[in-house]
């Protein structure tokens, strides 16, 4: 790189005129004509006419905390990030590079791309982002976009960054876990060992904007001119409509057959209905009597990977883009003209009581109607279609989303933040504080992992479990197959729980139905998955082999992606690895026991033969999911008496997800003693404690006659 310094109250880049001269201060390359064409739209942004003000609050403002506020589309997210890469330039990279945090890997790898290209710069190299199983970024990257909880880990598994110059917090108004918790970690100044210096920038929308002033204590605030551009008047329909997939459906049909001019964006609460909407629509516009190229339906949801950038290409034909809250905040899509808008989403939130997610179909806030709204806007507006009533927004919604820290496991958090040495949790501050009992439960969590030493700090066990991105109970699942010399299929099986969890929609035909019984391990859902992974791996990791047997392509990816990094990661710690043994029937044995070391909270018994499922730490009754192998064997046949569940969902049919068949006597031999009295009165305890006091007895017995045997030789003697 070279290390020419920028002048911070420079406004412009040089003319086109000067492009044989002019060099790129980053890489030491002259501009190229794409540059200047960027430039131009730079310069036309809202935020443009902010620049000046921004740099001189990063450089003067001593508590090294600014916050930006903007509307959606203002290029707050690309200009920035850029803003403040001049910021290190022209201190000679004395200070380290910029980081910039996104709540979505998607929008983290998006924005990379986009900056990248505006700076004339080469991804992965001066400009780079970091997501779960993709790090590009290079010796001399300057400019890294990160995911927010990627983040997260990093400064709780270390002790200093040192390559931090300035941190940039975007789309705070998201509230993602992540974003709250460095945030508090800040403030607490509890991060003062890493950077001295360390810059930090906040960048939200207005409607947070009061919460973060009082919470940083009103640190300096660079407001953003709204962009010039009509609002679109919002169409409010009279009702809600019974299927909001063919509602949305209908209305865009409607814009084609007007053939009104730009894409459309259209948000519905789940991506079960994104599929469905795609699906229809795919087939719908082909038979259209349209002037022109019927247009192309893009989906727009986290299990989308690469396919995402097709939303930013230049094409011929319209683009109609389905989406959820995903596309609320990040995203900015200069393109689109129509919004069609559910007013719903679709979220987990977790239940600490008894330890279970809901799937909660709620409005949205308000802030997320007005910046979907927002979409819209131009010269001349837009169309907002929004399929519910006024009233419904204005009754119903809340004014903010939902912070997520108040609705997820706090567990993984919990155990980052005693790696950071905070004692109580608590303690730390937050936006909005989490829930005591949310807290609680997550510490008792903890505890029954051993991850927790008797005085309440992280365990030796609990440093090693900090340091895999996995959920604890899965971490120590994998660190109990060192154990069990099972630590071949249990990586398998770690990534594909975490990236690729089996199949998520019924089959579509008797052929595929077919293909996927192959698949099928008659040991469970765990054993499944292994056979799943396996196979896609000998395919070649074929794309149609995954669709003909309606497999997640990109997130078998993803999944052989993360296995290898969590192999590395058991290199790097030093870990004993074990060869391959899978089929086995010592194998079968070894990965039950890891399992049930790492997943004994997650335990059911069936109780009447019917499949009705009782869980053991609360008196809540389930069924197995509509996808498990178990009831898609074809063969009746009597359900498991006792299982081990990956996630129970409390839904309009309450399911255990990722099912697999254990012995009890292996939950008492392996579960903490102190897990199984606290246990909640039920026949299920009864019967583990029956059974814990007959092995103690066999065990008392076996020591008994070891001991009578030893004595009678030595009485002959």
């Amino acid at each position: 790189m070279a290390s020419q310094p920028l002048g911070l109250a420079e406004e412009y880049g040089p003319s086109p005129g000067e492009s044989e001269l002019a060099v790129n201060p980053f890489d030491g390359l002259p501009f190229s004509s794409r540059y200047y064409e960027l430039l131009e739209q730079r310069h036309a942004l809202p935020i443009w006419a902010a620049r000046f003000a921004f740099l001189e609050q990063l450089e003067s403002n001593p508590t090294g905390v600014v916050l930006v506020s903007g509307e959606p589309g203002s290029g707050k997210s690309t200009q920035i990030p850029q803003w403040c890469a001049e910021f290190v330039l022209a201190r000679g990279f004395q200070k380290g590079q910029v980081t910039v945090t996104q709540p979505y890997p998607l929008a983290a790898r998006s924005l990379a791309v986009r900056v990248a290209d505006e700076m004339d710069l080469t991804l992965g190299h001066e400009v780079g982002y970091s997501i779960p199983q993709e790090d590009c970024t290079g010796p001399n990257t300057l400019l890294r976009f990160c995911w927010d909880r990627l983040l997260l880990q990093e400064v709780a598994s270390t002790r200093g960054t040192g390559v931090w110059g300035v941190l940039v917090l975007d789309e705070a108004q998201e509230r993602s876990v992540a974003s709250d918790s460095l945030q508090g970690l800040l403030q607490d100044a509890r991060l003062e060992n890493l950077q001295g210096d360390l810059r930090v920038v906040v960048v939200t929308d207005p409607a947070l904007e009061p919460k973060l002033r009082a919470f940083w204590g009103n640190p300096p605030i660079v407001h953003i001119p709204r962009e010039a551009g009509e609002r679109p008047s919002p169409i409010y329909r009279d009702t809600i409509p019974p299927d909001r997939v063919e509602a949305a459906c209908q209305a865009v049909l409607e814009l084609c057959r007007k053939e009104a001019p730009g894409d459309v964006l259209v948000y519905l609460p789940s991506e079960e209905e994104i599929s469905l909407c795609c699906e229809s629509l795919s087939r719908e516009v082909e038979s259209l009597p349209l002037q022109r190229l019927p247009p192309r339906v893009l989906p727009l949801h986290p299990d989308c990977g690469q396919a995402v950038q097709a939303v930013y290409e230049d094409m011929d034909a319209r683009k109609v883009v389905v989406t959820h809250w995903l596309a609320d905040f990040s995203f900015s899509l200069p393109s689109i003209q129509h919004v069609i808008d559910s007013g719903l989403e679709l979220r987990s939130v977790y239940n600490p009581r008894i330890r279970a997610e809901f799937q909660v179909l709620r409005p949205i806030s308000k802030c997320q109607a007005e910046a979907r709204r927002l979409r819209a806007r131009g010269f001349p507006p837009g169309s907002c279609l929004c399929l519910y009533p006024k009233s419904f927004l204005e009754l119903e919604a809340p004014p903010l989303p939902q912070p997520r820290v108040c609705e997820e496991n706090l567990s993984s958090l919990v155990l980052l933040l005693k790696r950071r040495q905070i004692a109580e949790p608590g303690e730390c501050h937050f936006l909005d504080q989490p829930a005591p009992e949310a807290l609680m439960q997550a510490l008792e969590d903890l505890d029954y992992l051993a991850a927790l030493d008797d005085d309440g700090d992280l365990s030796d066990l609990g440093v090693i479990l900090s340091e895999f991105p996995l959920a604890p109970e899965l971490a120590k699942a994998l660190l109990a197959s060192c154990e069990f010399d099972c630590v071949d299929e249990m990586l398998t099986l770690a990534a594909m729980l975490t990236a690729a969890p089996g199949f998520t929609r019924p089959p579509l035909s008797a052929e595929e139905a077919a293909l996927r019984r192959a698949l099928e391990h008659t040991d469970g859902d765990h054993s499944s998955l292994i056979q799943v992974y396996e196979a896609f791996i000998q395919s070649g990791a074929d794309e149609a082999w995954c669709q003909a047997r309606g497999l997640n392509w990109a997130a078998l990816c993803q999944a052989h992606k993360l296995r290898g990094e969590l192999l590395e990661l058991m290199q790097r710690i030093e870990l004993p690895l074990s060869l391959p043994a899978f089929g086995s029937e010592q194998n079968r044995r070894d990965l039950q026991k890891a399992l049930v070391s790492g997943y004994f909270l997650k335990v059911a018994r069936d109780t009447d033969g019917t499949g009705n499922y009782l869980l053991l730490t609360h008196k809540h009754v389930a069924q197995l999911s509509s996808y498990c192998c178990y009831r898609s064997r074809r063969a009746p046949a009597r359900p498991p008496p006792w299982v081990l569940y990956h996630n129970f969902t409390i839904s309009k049919d309450n399911c255990l997800s990722v099912v697999s068949e254990i012995e009890p006597q292996m939950l008492v031999e392996l579960a903490p003693p102190y897990f199984l009295s606290n246990l909640p009165p039920s026949e299920s305890r009864d019967l583990l404690n029956q059974l814990r006091e007959g092995m103690a007895d066999s065990s008392a017995g076996s020591e008994s006659s070891s001991v009578q045997e030893f004595r009678d030789p030595c009485v002959l003697q």
